[in-house]
């Protein structure tokens, strides 16, 4: 089970204890019962790769084991992440838990049964991580449900190191079961572990939160608040340009590795197994040195490190022709596959908001798996036509070039942002007189500004068109009266009154000095705010609504 397999590591250059979360007793007993969930995961995925080098070994379709994975996370994550911010998070994780289980069994019975054939084996994949995909940004969100923020740092990095720890030892201990059991094992074990985060997920209790004074977002007007929302994050926007290239091109040798060991250096199970869990045991290592690492180099030092690294273990992989330096080149592999997704990991989660984390880190997976699908394609093609090595030898080109030319996008420059909500005692309260979903709502605001300003508070207006989107404003634009000097009027629209209403509530003590550098360009009195409702010419006796919204938004 991968959904909690890459959940958010440390923030910051800060290190806490990774014991400390340990404390607490539902994360204690998610953390050991997702662990253990892991080991069958990453079996099934060894043996999964394995399978399909005995069923056909052409690289496509060895590589496309790997799409099947990762596709549904690059189509379905941003979906999943609207679910995370809109529903029970406990809920829906025991629904897709049940749902990964099941197919898992389906899947481990016609293997058992040799019915398995490589179209199935590719759908299962698919049905498997279809489920895995939409579980993974409420597993992401869960974790600070389950300690206190003062703790979140050292809770997601003992998740890092447990997701890693599984990965080093499934792979080799699904290789050492297929030898003494067979091929159906691993399928069958993967299954059955999943019934303990389940168990686990239904003894828990979810804390209960604040009761919101605003009904939840539609699902359908969640997923376009979320889009719009990471188009206007530029600290999200760096990350996701970092992500894509590294996946992109680290996608190769995680697509390829089964043929590296089958083909280029002739060995079984066994072998792939140990390379995968050299790869995982590295990383497992690697992540109890990342703190001081971070400390160090910081996030883009170490993500530029990280995928130089990664590029010498795939020209490794590709000179391979004996185990030895197969191994070498799985240690560098897990040992940079763990310190760039960390940080690009931190680098998302600090640029978010609460409200919208579910679907923040949705599109970091998105991207992230986006890249790991369309690369074992590429990849799986590109081995079938020149052959295994050049095609590892491409790729690790492709990540050396990458480094200077995503490097102006910097990481974690959300960190220092306070996105907390700027609660301030005018929260919005739906009333009686004006339908919640009635709109759209323009909304306006007058400024009176000295014109030899003019240039300064326009700069500011612009800064804060990001802050309108990012909040939920679908347009802005800023107008100016040519009949009087100094006199500009900012507007705006949601999608409807409800949505005005969650745009206050949205604000973060981060937005408020924006907010009030452009009211400190008026030079009478307050900016006049003025929300009006889209009329119904069709129903002329509907209510109409004047600047009396103004009063319940409680900004400018």
């Amino acid at each position: 089970m991968s959904a909690h397999v890459e959940a958010v590591k440390h923030s910051g250059k800060t290190a806490g204890s990774p014991w400390r979360p340990f404390r607490h007793t539902s994360y204690t007993v998610i953390w050991t019962a997702t662990v253990v969930s892991n080991v069958g995961y990453w079996m099934y995925s060894a043996a999964s790769g394995w399978l399909m080098t005995s069923l056909d070994p052409s690289p496509l379709l060895v590589a496309l084991v790997q799409v099947a994975a990762s596709l549904p996370m690059c189509v379905l994550a941003l979906p999943a992440g609207a679910l995370a911010d809109i529903v029970e998070r406990r809920k829906s994780l025991i629904i897709g838990e049940l749902a990964v289980a099941v197919f898992s069994i389906v899947l481990a019975m016609l293997v058992w049964i040799h019915f398995i054939t490589p179209f199935s084996l590719l759908l299962l994949a698919v049905l498997i991580g279809s489920a895995t995909a939409m579980n993974t940004p409420a597993w992401q969100a869960v974790v600070p449900q389950l300690v206190p923020k003062a703790e979140l740092a050292p809770a997601v990095s003992a998740n890092s190191a447990g997701v890693n720890l599984s990965r080093a030892v499934g792979p080799a201990l699904g290789g050492a079961i297929i030898s003494l059991y067979g091929i159906a094992a691993p399928f069958w074990i993967n299954a059955i572990s999943n019934f303990g985060v389940i168990g686990a997920l239904l003894w828990w209790r979810e804390p209960k939160a604040h009761t919101p004074q605003l009904p939840p977002e539609h699902f359908g007007n969640a997923v376009r608040t979320g889009l719009r929302y990471a188009r206007n994050n530029a600290s999200l926007g760096a990350t996701l340009v970092r992500a894509a290239p590294f996946a992109l091109f680290a996608s190769a040798y995680w697509a390829l590795l089964p043929l590296v060991a089958r083909q280029q250096i002739a060995g079984g199970a066994e072998l792939y197994g140990m390379l995968l869990g050299a790869i995982g045991a590295s990383a497992v290592a690697g992540a109890l040195v990342l703190p001081r690492l971070h400390s160090m180099f910081g996030s883009n030092d170490l993500v530029a490190l990280g995928t130089l690294g990664t590029a010498v273990a795939m020209a490794l992989f590709a000179l391979a022709r004996t185990a030895v330096p197969a191994v070498i080149a799985s240690v560098i592999a897990g040992a940079c596959w763990i310190a760039v997704l960390s940080s690009l990991n931190v680098s998302a989660q600090v640029a978010l908001p609460d409200w919208v984390r579910g679907r923040g880190l949705a599109m970091f997976v998105m991207v992230f798996y986006g890249g790991l699908t369309v690369g074992s394609a590429i990849w799986g093609q590109v081995a079938s036509v020149i052959g295994l090595p050049f095609a590892l030898c491409i790729a690790a080109a492709g990540a050396l070039v990458s480094i200077p030319l995503t490097w102006r996008w910097k990481l974690g420059t959300g960190a220092a942002l306070d996105l907390t909500p700027a609660m301030d005692g005018s929260t919005p309260l739906l009333t009686g007189d004006i339908e919640p979903d009635r709109g759209p709502v323009l909304v306006t605001t007058r400024y009176d500004i000295d014109p030899k300003h003019r240039e300064a508070f326009l700069s500011t207006l612009g800064k804060l068109a990001r802050e309108r989107r990012r909040d939920g404003a679908y347009q802005w634009r800023t107008f100016e009266n040519p009949n009087c000097d100094g006199q500009f009027f900012e507007a705006y629209l949601t999608d409807s009154w409800l949505e005005f209403l969650r745009q206050h509530v949205r604000i973060t003590k981060a937005d408020r000095p924006l907010l009030k550098a452009a009211c400190r360009f008026q030079i009478h009195g307050a900016p006049k705010v003025t929300c009006l409702i889209a009329a119904d010419t069709t129903k002329p006796n509907a209510r109409r609504q004047s600047d009396s919204g103004a009063r319940h938004a409680g900004h400018p």
